[in-house]
């Protein structure tokens, strides 16, 4: 069994909402499901994976300004601030904190309700901590 964990965090690395999803299914389906949960911001970090001109047009609809780098087999590159997009190291501290937690990290759960528990319990410590 294989699952995705899609996560929005703020600017400090502190989780704030997860999704999660079988592995084999796209980053849009998490992206979809997140949209409606971002917090106000300026800026949203995201790797390959979120890039669709849906969901760019999505964001600046919403006044946020995609930093996400344009998948290899894009046409036309897209343009994406390269010194901020490092920044994006906070979200993988945020995934590392999380896979501290064994549970988590090894998936002992098979459900994934509560495997999604386990993550929840999981982001309210590593969100005060």
């Amino acid at each position: 069994m294989n699952t995705k964990l899609h996560a929005v965090s703020d600017a400090d690395g502190r989780p704030l909402s997860f999704f999660l999803t079988a592995g084999q299914v796209s980053d849009y389906t998490g992206a979809a499901a997140l949209l409606d949960d971002l917090p106000k911001a300026q800026w949203l970090l995201g790797d390959r994976g979120y890039d669709a001109d849906w969901f760019r047009d999505a964001l600046e609809a919403k006044g946020i300004q995609p930093c996400i780098p344009g998948r290899r087999s894009r046409n036309e590159p897209v343009k994406y601030d390269k010194r901020r997009y490092r920044r994006r190291s906070r979200i993988e501290i945020m995934f590392g904190r999380l896979k501290d937690w064994r549970r988590v990290a090894t998936r002992y759960d098979r459900c994934p309700t509560v495997f999604f528990s386990a993550i929840a319990l999981a982001a309210t410590v590593i969100f005060w901590l």
